[in-house]
């Protein structure tokens, strides 16, 4: 009877989740409608208001292009022109709702055409999962605000390649695409190399045969686009523009011009061409079509003169492909290439250390790296559809004193992913920023005002407590200089070195309790923005009355709610709780309960002590935001505790090292540092 119970749990829970998944999709798609018909009329569907609108370009007598605000093919735009006769509510309203439809239609076709073999699982969960990530996309997002025409040829080719029976259907459709999209004539190639010759023929035939209607009909602009703005160069904006993700747009960011730009352009073009396609097709012949059609697309995305935004929808196709043989290192090309699709490029390179070239370029590095370097597994490897597992313990039964807690996971003993926690501690820090500086609210007099009658409250409570040493401890470390430099400097540089360093040397050498600390550092921190949300709190230096001294950031005038340029940079009152001495505190109590050494500890927990000293010294914060964020801490430690059992004992865990054997047995005593009679799950 067991069985039969539990098979009906499991298949109760994936009805759930199915749900759950449809529910999200359906939101979100509901969001960016509203996201747009939100926008006022006169910076919504500015593009589609460009080509069609009372006074856009497709109204007028002359040229298409002489405004260069057409970007499209001559074939577009006698596509496009009998919408001029439409009315503009409801054109918009349509082209919006047409839009999400075709977006839906790009899901539901991929999620179809996955790679085989999936499990019916995985197949009834594709549709969801993708239509939430074109709806979370930027391309699809910048094409619905703008009203481009950009996802029609994705997904013409994927319903060519994939929606319709024979060969003729399929090479129109491409064809027209390529109409649509030049770039997208590269497609042709792959289907002649992979034995469907007839729809490359056909695809070429219909591209040829709309391109010279086009020109017949408009022979002018024909000439225009073709040949004087070489196939849309210069059409949109300068090539040289971060927006233009392709080759030519880099070499132009990066410095040559002219003649010489030209040439090496079209060498790096041929030479993308030529190795993308040909591993295009070994991925088609291996029979993941899906995976080569991305491929293609990330190849045309290089080579083209111009890839905006908007266009770049074929690398988001390339999450298809599996990379890696240990199950550890699996998600780590999807997760990258949805971060790199789904949020602002600042937001994933970090400012200084020479990377502006990397930030600039993302998005073409990450084509070029799916049409030339990133190492698909063949459906054949051993390690297609059962890569190496993780080795992990059976976590202990997790309890607060004779409170038993759900039951806790197995705990992954293997280290995570390097490429994959890079992103995600970048990513989530980045998060934490802009979330931070949102908190400051709208009005900048109002949050002034609000966060000052904080600081009061608080310095009058200190003052019942007898901690109101702020002025006393800021005035006498600023008399002495030495004193005075070395707390600025150890505010300043401390409060991300000594983390990071914990977080790496963790890594290093005891990734299971690396997992453990860094959990509990992402939800300490995630407490600390709900105390930035609601308790806006100036900190003692931006108190005008109390006359501290900005030993850090120097004098600030203090009669201007802005203080300068250091309130764009950073939220001047997320004071409570203090995530300085938060992070501090953190490291000091990972360092007590991992370090071998006593020495060791002993240094971890001055390190708490001196940051405490310095946040209070330098003026930045209260004694009492020091107690919020031991609070915080404490929270999350204890939300660690409840998810994923309790932490390793003093220095016991398991140290494993780097190149250790995955399948090596270990037991779950190794790990927690007490006796277990659990046998371990590898």
């Amino acid at each position: 009877m067991a069985a039969p119970v539990a098979a009906e749990e499991a298949r109760a829970r994936f009805g759930a989740a199915r749900i759950g998944l449809w529910t999200v999709a359906a939101l979100l798609a509901v969001r960016q409608v509203a996201a747009v018909l939100s926008t006022p009329r006169a910076t919504r569907l500015t593009v589609l208001e460009t080509w069609v609108g009372p006074h856009g370009v497709l109204h007028v007598n002359g040229s298409l292009y002489d405004s260069t605000r057409f970007t499209g093919t001559p074939f577009a735009g006698l596509v496009l022109k009998p919408l001029t006769r439409a009315a503009q509510q409801s054109l918009g309203w349509g082209w919006t709702f047409g839009s999400l439809l075709l977006v839906v239609a790009l899901g539901l076709v991929a999620a179809r055409a996955l790679p085989q073999p999936v499990t019916r699982r995985t197949s009834l969960l594709a549709a969801p999962v993708a239509i939430s990530l074109l709806m979370l996309s930027l391309p699809v997002r910048n094409a619905l605000h703008l009203g481009q025409t950009s996802i029609i040829p994705v997904v013409l080719v994927l319903l060519g390649c994939f929606g319709v029976r024979g060969q003729g259907a399929s090479g129109l459709l491409i064809g027209v695409a390529a109409a649509l999209q030049p770039t997208v004539l590269l497609f042709a190639p792959l289907l002649w190399w992979t034995g469907r010759r007839r729809a490359a023929v056909g695809a070429a035939a219909t591209f040829a045969v709309a391109t010279a209607l086009a020109w017949a009909v408009m022979p002018h602009d024909a000439y225009a686009y073709w040949v004087h703005h070489l196939a849309g160069a210069g059409l949109g904006g300068e090539a040289y523009d971060d927006a233009n993700q392709s080759l030519h747009g880099a070499l132009l960011r990066v410095g040559p011009a002219g003649p010489p730009e030209i040439v090496l352009f079209l060498a790096l073009a041929v030479a993308v061409a030529v190795l993308g396609l040909r591993r295009a097709v070994r991925y088609a012949r291996d029979g993941q079509l899906l995976l080569a059609v991305a491929v293609t697309g990330c190849v045309a995305v290089a080579v083209s003169p111009t890839s905006w935004q908007h266009q770049l929808l074929w690398v988001l196709l390339a999450v298809v492909g599996r990379v890696g043989e240990r199950a550890s290192s699996r998600y780590a090309w999807p997760v990258a290439v949805v971060l790199v699709m789904t949020l602002p490029a600042r937001m994933m390179v970090p400012d200084g250390f020479g990377l502006q070239v990397v930030r600039d370029n993302l998005v073409l590095l990450a084509a070029l790296a799916a049409a030339c370097a990133v190492p698909f597994l063949p459906r054949a490897s051993p390690y297609y559809r059962a890569p190496v597992p993780t080795a992990c313990a059976a976590g202990p039964p997790a309890r607060i004193g004779r409170l038993a807690l759900p039951p806790v996971a197995r705990r992954v003993l293997e280290r995570p992913n390097l490429l994959l926690e890079l992103l995600l501690i970048r990513v989530t820090y980045a998060a934490y920023s802009e979330v931070r500086l949102a908190a400051t609210g709208g009005d900048p007099t109002a949050a002034r005002a609000l966060a000052e009658h904080h600081g009061d409250q608080v310095r009058h409570l200190e003052r019942a407590l007898h901690v109101d040493v702020e002025h006393a401890v800021n005035h006498a470390v600023a008399q002495v200089g030495p004193l005075r430099d070395f707390f600025g400097f150890y505010y300043d540089s401390f409060h991300f070195a000594v983390p990071l360093a914990v977080l790496a040397v963790l890594y290093g050498r005891r990734p299971a309790d690396y997992r453990w600390a860094r959990t509990t550092l992402g939800l300490t921190t995630l407490t600390g923005l709900v105390g930035f949300w609601l308790f806006p709190l100036a900190p003692p230096r931006l108190m005008p009355h109390l006359g501290i001294i900005d030993t850090v950031h120097g004098a600030q005038d203090l009669a201007r709610p802005g203080y300068g340029t250091l309130t764009a940079l950073t939220n001047q009152y997320a004071a409570m709780p203090s995530l300085h001495f938060g992070w501090a505190l953190w490291c000091g109590v990972t360092i007590a309960l991992l370090a071998p050494r006593r020495w060791m500890r002993a240094l971890g927990a001055l390190h708490p002590l001196l940051t405490v000293s310095a946040i209070v010294a330098t003026g930045n914060h209260w004694v009492l935001d020091a107690v919020g964020g031991a609070a915080v801490v404490g929270a999350g430690f204890a939300l660690t505790r409840l998810l994923s059992g309790p932490g390793p004992g003093p220095g016991r865990a398991r140290r494993v090292r780097r190149g250790a054997d995955p399948n090596e047995r270990i037991s779950a005593a190794d790990v927690f540092g007490r006796p277990s009679t659990e046998e371990p799950m590898v």
